[in-house]
């Protein structure tokens, strides 16, 4: 395994497998790397020696920091000053097999792989304003900058979030940082079923308290917490988080049980909860690794989620936890040979949504369609983005699509 430590090194070696055509594995720490295709490279090349935060203006709310850093780093050096990441990164390495809190800060663009906060402050790649890499013609190349700012023409930066390696090796990221709020809590509802639950986050997204989650764990799943008070009540749990200062979260956490009181009496988590409730689920603990049963990503639109899930339960046993309001659903499914992709493709195509195999076995990755199938102007457009980025192909091949 290559470990370059700066940027030169990791075009040397890039540089070396262009001109004898060998293709590559990028890498990490790995905590992702049993999501996506397996990838059969040749050299494979970890950024974890491509590690420290180059720069952090607090006041401007900015952060720099090579690819390599650990996101525990970047974390706790935000905390120290009372800030955080907006988007929230969830973590996948539990429930894919591999370590909590390995995760590397260019992994998590990378990926583009965000938390329950995204409701309202929108995904990774909203907050990414520049990058360092090395793409496959062994090129160094820099996109972006330090402050948002219209474009003109293709957006390099935005482009390369959730490519998964296989455009660049990203060397530097620079993105936006936000204050903690000062106080959080969470209001709770029990025993709704799916259809409810996810009208009644409907509704307090319409609301404007700022609801910053919004999750719905049916009984099975809710029964898979951590948390000694709730999982033990054999009830569905429907939850909205609200975050701002004291007075307005008193306010607003008010305002939402006035409104949604049609839907039953609330529980309250006051801010310790809170913060343990949802980083819990931002470990995507209620989805825990299990060789007998497969994950599924999906998308779709909050109000046809239930529907979806209830489609897809028509044809195999299936647990869900819904996150993102409703429009995105981790689903559980018994393990299988193809995974069930062509019954939960047909779903989605017919409710409309996407879906992304998160958990399985490398054989199962390497025969179906891990993520979801590309458009033929999509693909296109995939097409000439690999052509311009890495004409060989040598990043990463096969990682997202088979011929890609």
């Amino acid at each position: 395994m290559q470990r370059p430590g700066a940027d030169w090194e990791l075009q040397f070696v890039i540089a070396g497998c262009v001109e004898k055509r060998l293709p590559i594995e990028i890498v990490g720490s790995g905590s992702k790397r049993a999501i996506g295709r397996p990838v059969d490279g040749v050299v494979t090349i970890t950024t974890a020696s491509l590690r420290g935060i180059s720069l952090y203006e607090p006041n401007e709310l900015v952060m720099s920091a090579r690819a390599g850093t650990p996101l525990s780093q970047i974390e706790a050096e935000l905390a120290a000053r009372g800030q955080m990441l907006p988007f929230e990164p969830i973590d996948l390495g539990p429930t894919t097999g591999g370590p909590q809190g390995a995760q590397t800060i260019g992994a998590v663009f990378a990926t583009n792989m965000s938390g329950a906060r995204r409701v309202l402050y929108g995904a990774a790649r909203d907050h990414l304003l520049g990058v360092r890499g090395v793409n496959g013609r062994a090129e160094l190349f820099q996109a972006g900058g330090r402050v948002m700012k219209n474009v003109t023409g293709y957006d390099v930066t935005r482009g390369l979030t959730g490519s998964w390696g296989t455009l660049a090796a990203l060397t530097e990221v620079t993105f936006k940082v936000i204050p903690w709020p000062e106080t959080s809590a969470t209001i709770i509802y029990l025993g709704l079923p799916d259809n409810l639950a996810i009208e009644l986050l409907s509704a307090a997204m319409m609301m404007p308290v700022e609801v910053s989650g919004a999750v719905h764990l049916p009984a099975p799943v809710a029964a898979r917490l951590n948390h000694p008070g709730l999982k033990t009540l054999n009830k569905s749990i429907t939850a909205l988080r609200l975050e701002n200062f004291a007075a307005a979260v008193s306010g607003r956490k008010q305002r939402v049980k006035e409104t949604l009181k049609v839907y039953g009496k609330a529980l309250e988590l006051e801010h310790r909860e809170t913060l343990e409730f949802w980083n819990e689920l931002r470990r995507l603990s209620v989805m825990p690794h299990n060789r007998q049963t497969l994950l599924w990503r999906i998308s779709t639109k909050a109000t046809t989620a239930p529907k979806l899930v209830s489609a897809i339960k028509r044809y195999m046993p299936a647990e869900a936890y819904y996150d993102w309001g409703g429009s995105l659903i981790w689903l559980e499914v018994p393990a299988a040979a193809d995974a069930g992709t062509a019954e939960i493709r047909r779903v989605t195509a017919i409710h409309g949504g996407h879906a992304m195999l998160i958990r399985a076995e490398p054989a199962v990755r390497a025969a179906v369609e891990v993520f979801q199938p590309l458009s033929p102007p999509l693909e296109r457009l995939t097409r000439g983005l690999k052509a311009a980025f890495d004409p060989a192909g040598i990043l990463n091949p096969g990682r997202m699509y088979a011929n890609l």
